[in-house]
This record gives structure tokens, C-alpha cells and sequence, in this order.
């Protein structure tokens, strides 16, 4: 499967509050987070369904498939996004592991297992009602 997506039962500014605090416990930053909605109304397109976009990265995790393959650099940095789906929130992703499949290098592979295990780690926790 290419994406991971689970619903929440939080608003979307509450999950995505949540979901950066898990991320930071993970070692990830977000390098951006970037309202598409509020952009596409902006340049005119009429698009009220809320959706956020969170670009996130760890260095560490950058730096080491990087030294290994350039390539990576085009799925980098991760997007993660929090989005209203009719009346549900959702957070999602796409696999990590799908898009380093398309380089058939082993290593990498098991890096991007570690880092979708991860950034699933972050949602799933990220979901949960305290």
C-alpha cells in the first residue's frame, strides 16, 4: 500500500498540534507546514476542504540515505498531512517504503523501515484522545 491514513476524532488544528509534539519526541522537525487550503483560495480556486501539508525531516535520517543514494533527495523531506474528510479528520502519509522501493537498494530499504515505523508511531499516538 502506498499511503498510511487513520481517523481521528480530534479537530484539525488539535491533531495537527499533537502530531508536530509527536514528531518532535521522534526526532523529526517540521521544516513546513503549509495551509493548501488558505493557498488555494488565495489564488483564486474555489477549494474549502481543510488541508495541511507538514513537511518533516530528521537530519540524521537524511544525511544517511542521502550519503547513500541521491536519488532519495527527491522524496525528501516526508510530507505527512492532516486533512477533513467530510465530516473526519485524518492524518496521513505516504510509505516511506514504497517510494525507496522504486531504487531496489536493500540498505535503504531497511532505513526507510525504520523511519515509516516511525513517523506511524507518531500518528498513531498522534490520534489517540487523552
Amino acid at each position: 500500500m502506498f499511503d498510511y491514513t487513520v481517523k481521528t476524532s480530534k479537530s484539525l488544528e488539535e491533531a495537527i498540534s499533537s502530531l508536530e509534539e509527536n514528531l518532535k519526541s521522534e526526532g523529526f522537525g517540521v521544516l513546513w507546514n503549509f495551509d493548501l487550503t488558505a493557498k488555494l483560495q488565495e489564488k483564486g480556486q474555489d477549494f474549502h476542504t481543510p488541508f495541511t501539508v507538514l513537511e518533516v525531516c530528521n537530519q540524521k535520517g537524511a544525511q544517511r540515505v542521502l550519503s547513500q543514494n541521491l536519488l532519495v533527495g527527491y522524496f525528501l523531506p516526508c510530507k505527512m498531512v492532516v486533512y477533513q474528510d467530510e465530516s473526519e479528520t485524518k492524518i496521513g502519509m505516504p510509505r516511506p517504503t514504497a517510494m525507496i522501493n522504486m531504487l531496489h537498494n536493500e540498505e535503504l530499504q531497511t532505513l526507510a523501515e525504520d523511519i515509516e515505523t516511525r513517523l506511524i508511531r507518531c500518528i498513531d499516538q498522534s490520534v489517540q484522545v487523552l
